[in-house]
């Protein structure tokens, strides 16, 4: 594939970094284990700074799509998944959709200091304020509890109404736009937080799914971490045949 970004363009270069090495993930010579070209290497090709190709790498290794190993490389994690906005919605759009009446048993929203692992997907100082909103729904019993960190940038005060559908209600009041999620799925075993949350014995097992939402610029919205009662919820992923 073609290995180049356009320094006339306005878009930031580590943006352009970063949806090259997306595209690199999705390349079958690379999704196939091949490794990714060094950053010393990537950045004479592209003609920029080591430090930018390191910032779009370290985004792309955060969300789990890149595994990074000293001494040897980089090369595409085995076990991602990556969804886009055509076939996703919000848990509320998705339950309206199927007409199921979902309920919504608690909503906590507070101000804190990220995690490491939220700072570096937003690039922020881990002394930063920002807004972190619990959500705990289902159906006539707990199914999911979603922990989700915004962005500084997006501007929620704390006090808006998060009934509404979250992406609608970012997109109408604060015009941002979501447009791609990427996710990283495991199966573990609650713990005593988790499982009083969701009404079941601590070591069920879960579903932990961590989306990381960006904007149709590829900028950071939010970091949502979803855990699911695994005996009420199936991940569903519908792949299409793309060589008939």
């Amino acid at each position: 594939m073609v290995i180049q970004i356009d320094h006339k363009s306005a878009l930031p270069l580590h943006v352009q970094v970063e949806r090259l090495l997306r595209d690199m993930i999705e390349a079958p010579e690379y999704s196939k284990g091949k490794m990714l070209p060094n950053e010393v290497e990537l950045a004479k090709r592209l003609g920029i700074s080591r430090n930018t190709v390191r910032q779009a790498t370290n985004r792309l290794v955060y969300e789990g799509l890149l595994i990074r190993k000293k001494g040897i490389g980089t090369k595409v994690a085995d076990n991602s998944v990556v969804t886009r906005l055509e076939s996703w919605h919000s848990f509320t759009q998705e339950m309206n959709n199927k007409g199921m009446a979902f309920k919504i048993f608690e909503i906590n929203v507070k101000w804190v200091k990220p995690t490491d692992a939220v700072a570096k997907f937003f690039s922020i100082s881990p002394d930063e304020n920002i807004l972190c909103m619990e959500r705990l729904r289902g159906l006539e019993i707990p199914i999911v509890h979603f922990v989700s960190y915004f962005h500084p940038r997006v501007g929620l005060t704390g006090k808006e109404d998060f009934n509404k559908p979250l992406y609608k209600m970012l997109e109408e009041e604060y015009a941002t736009v979501v447009a791609t999620s990427r996710e990283e799925i495991t199966a573990k075993l609650a713990d005593i937080e988790i499982a009083n949350k969701l009404k079941i014995k601590k070591g069920s097992p879960i579903l932990k799914r961590k989306r990381f939402v960006l904007d149709p610029g590829g900028r950071p919205v939010e970091y949502n971490i979803g855990y699911y009662n695994a005996e009420h919820f199936t991940y569903l992923i519908e792949i299409s045949n793309s060589s008939k």
